[in-house]
């Protein structure tokens, strides 16, 4: 009798945990798809630290690049993703050869560059204007595309000037915005293991 007490219990657990589990994969989908959140992600690992100098974003051989981990990392990124019920995407990507091959590598559709996603890393006084041009991009963006879900894959400046949170390689964060783009709340999902 003791095993199956045990057994029944072990079943109400795991159906306790599911329900825990399965509306967390299905609210990533419907919150991408109410016109009031974007999702923000971090480009993955990219060995180094900033560029080279003298680098040039129209030559990928002068910048930072991802490294085979980094590949990896956005192949699994955009295998996770499909799970949470996002298999295509509205998909921009800063200008910097970094993103742009992670945005490529999840294999979510079409990718649009976009300045706005652009790293101020090197001239950090740009702060305030890239991100006030990124609120103009994203209230536009969910103003034609209120339906789809917008993946922006970008580096980690831009997001910590943006939500005031310091993001890892490959990480991503569900952010919520008003009518003209602004911050309002967010939520820090880490990159899956790869």
């Amino acid at each position: 009798m003791s095993y199956f007490k045990n057994k029944v219990i072990l079943k109400v657990l795991l159906i306790a945990f599911l329900s825990t589990v399965l509306p967390v994969k299905a609210a990533l989908i419907d919150l991408l798809q109410d016109g009031q959140h974007v999702l923000l992600m971090r480009h993955a690992d990219a060995p180094g630290f900033g560029d080279p100098a003298g680098y040039t974003l129209s030559q990928c051989s002068t910048q930072r690049n991802l490294g085979a981990d980094g590949k990896r990392q956005a192949k699994v990124i955009g295998e996770w993703l499909v799970l949470q019920g996002i298999k295509e995407a509205k998909l921009f990507s800063s200008p910097w050869c970094r993103c742009l091959d992670t945005a490529s590598l999840m294999n979510k559709g079409p990718i649009v560059i976009e300045p706005a996603l652009g790293s101020f890393f090197d001239d950090m006084s740009l702060e305030k204007k890239q991100t006030q041009a990124l609120q103009t991009f994203i209230q536009n963006a969910l103003v034609k595309n209120p339906k789809m879900p917008l993946i922006l894959v970008t580096h980690h400046v831009n997001i910590q000037a943006f939500t005031g949170k310091i993001v890892n390689v490959g990480d991503m964060v569900l952010v919520k915005v008003n009518k003209n783009g602004h911050h309002l709340s967010h939520t820090i999902i880490e990159s899956p293991p790869y």
